[in-house]
């Protein structure tokens, strides 16, 4: 944007538009109110499309579905006060997940701030521990700069959300055009890591017996899929991944040995305790992998771990070789590095790793209703380019172990805050990101009433997304804790009074099947494929199926229940 002396003046909110085309973007997420009105009036004279959800946490849960799916930033906008607050959760969830969002936030004016008007809340503030950055804007002459350095700082290095707060009467202040030139002193975005310690990769890689990788987000987000593929392929490595890390390689390949940790596979877990050297990269062996017990993860390896964010190196486990760089830039050093050593092929240790695999497979009774059952068989009609949303729970862990994801960026679910309610308004953000592909949410009766009011914003804009619900009346995940870890004394998890959910599919003008047998789930399922708008499929499941293995408390991974 350059500056013309006797330029025509510009609306802040025109501006800001402006601003935000640069960036390349064309959707909001959006929900309105009355200090945003500049803006929403200058959106009718903007190409930038909206899309208005029905609930603030709606907002951002779908703009963050929209980045994972795409990689790009998604940006949402609510209102002041109420509006703003509402998108907490999300922001929190986008920040743990190292998601890339601008939230842009209404603001009372400037002569206002702090006085506690109406509809005021210090949303800069509130949200300072849960965003990259965050910027009140009090000069419409700021707004270019501030929105290209909130971009530039959402989607650099470890991603995550930048929030911008706009008063009102910056948004409707008239000004000249104004230079967008960044300020960003002190930031800077690690590259490939340093020489000395990718040698030393190489070097513990051609050393060791027993190597594993362990895969993260961070791999998926840098776009390393492909040399991670290479190393293991070439250096014959077992790989494992956490949630975040799914798709990352394909479900089939055969040095995949599945999810590790609190649900992880049996062999996945047995190889991350016995190996002699962990390779993880974009991982920050959170509690859900290690039990919280750092101190008794992987003790007989020589571990390194590769992350853009230097505040997570040695942050839980004690790590021998540290390499602060972009995933896919060490990883393609590293695999450079490969071609003048020798890296030996496992073959006793791939051995142990098949016992393993073989004596501890997946199962499940396949001669009746099973969740497990559903997701499988969601997989084997859908294509390797169906995109699975999944909400919090059970049914999030059964998804992760059961659906054959084949690709990144076609699994989306909220793994470090593991948010309820996620599940329906990022399949919005989804569906709108990739028009053409076909998109599945797995969620469960708890799960899919924290937000189930987007199923207005599905029918209003015709998203023919594929809903997989598995109702089995109760909040399974804490049920099934209180079952195994409270001697069965369940409070507070019976959902008795819940509505008949087709018909509320069916009030929203979706198309509603109810499935209570094993006979009819695989028609109901190719039925719902074909079908050219969303569909609600409700399979009724029982309150006792449980998530399989199980880590206990406090315990390490490899006691694990129902292997």
């Amino acid at each position: 944007m350059s500056m013309n002396v006797g330029e025509k003046k510009l609306k802040g909110a025109t501006i800001l538009l402006e601003a935000l085309e640069k960036e390349g973007v064309d959707l909001i997420f959006g929900y309105p109110g009355g200090v945003l009105l500049p803006l929403y009036d200058a959106l009718l004279d903007s190409p930038i499309r909206h899309i208005l959800a029905r609930h603030e946490q709606g907002v951002v849960h779908a703009a963050d579905g929209y980045a994972r799916v795409t990689g790009r930033v998604g940006v949402c906008l609510a209102t002041s006060g109420p509006g703003a607050t509402n998108l907490v959760t999300g922001i929190a969830n986008a920040y743990m997940d190292s998601i890339p969002l601008v939230v842009l936030t209404g603001q009372v004016v400037t002569t206002l701030l702090g006085t506690d008007s109406f509809q005021e809340a210090d949303i800069t503030g509130i949200t300072t521990p849960i965003t990259k950055h965050s910027y009140l804007v009090k000069d419409a002459r700021e707004i270019p700069r501030i929105v290209k350095e909130a971009f530039y700082l959402a989607g650099t290095g470890r991603p995550g959300p930048v929030l911008i707060d706009l008063p009102k009467d910056v948004l409707a202040m008239e000004i000249e055009p104004f230079p967008d030139e960044m300020k960003l002193r002190g930031y800077k975005v690690p590259g490939k890591g340093e020489s000395s310690k990718i040698a030393e990769v190489a070097k513990a890689l051609s050393e060791c017996r027993k190597p594993v990788i362990y895969a993260g987000g961070g791999v998926i987000t840098a776009g390393a899929e492909g040399v991670l593929r290479q190393l293991a392929e070439k250096a014959s490595l077992p790989v494992v991944t956490t949630l975040m890390g799914i798709g990352c390689l394909p479900s089939s390949h055969p040095n995949l040995l599945g999810m590790v940790g609190l649900h992880g596979a049996v062999a996945a877990n047995y190889a991350v305790d016995d190996c002699d050297l962990l390779l993880a990269v974009g991982v920050r062996f959170d509690d859900r992998v290690t039990s919280g017990l750092g101190h008794l993860f992987a003790t007989k390896a020589k571990i390194i771990h590769i992350d853009i964010d230097l505040a997570e190196i040695a942050k839980v486990v004690r790590t021998h070789i540290p390499i602060v760089g972009d995933a896919r830039l060490v990883l393609e050093e590293v695999l450079n590095g490969l071609e003048e050593l020798t890296v030996p092929q496992a073959t006793d240790w791939w051995d142990q790793l098949r016992v393993w695999k073989n004596d501890y497979p997946k199962r499940y009774d396949k001669d009746r209703l099973t969740p497990q059952m559903v997701i499988e068989c969601m997989g084997e009609l859908a294509g390797d380019d169906t995109i699975v949303v999944t909400d919090v729970g059970q049914h999030q862990m059964w998804t992760a172990q059961f659906y054959p994801i084949a690709k990144s960026r076609t699994f989306a679910t909220s793994g470090g805050l593991g948010t309820m309610g996620f599940g329906l308004p990022a399949a919005v953000g989804a569906q709108i990101a990739r028009p053409n592909d076909l998109v599945v949410l797995v969620t469960g009766d708890g799960s899919f009433q924290m937000c189930i009011q987007e199923l207005a914003t599905i029918a209003q804009n015709k998203l023919p997304i594929k809903i997989v619900l598995l109702n089995n009346g109760v909040l399974g995940m804490v049920r099934q804790l209180q079952k195994f870890f409270y001697g069965e004394r369940y409070s507070q998890t019976d959902l008795n009074a819940n509505p008949d959910f087709v018909k509320v599919a069916e009030a929203y003008g979706i198309r509603g099947i109810r499935v209570d047998s094993f006979e009819q789930v695989r028609g109901a399922i190719a039925e719902a494929i074909d079908y050219p708008g969303p569909v609600l499929l409700d399979f009724t499941i029982s309150p006792d199926e449980d998530v399989l293995p199980i880590v206990p408390p406090g315990k390490p991974i490899t006691e694990m229940l129902g292997r």
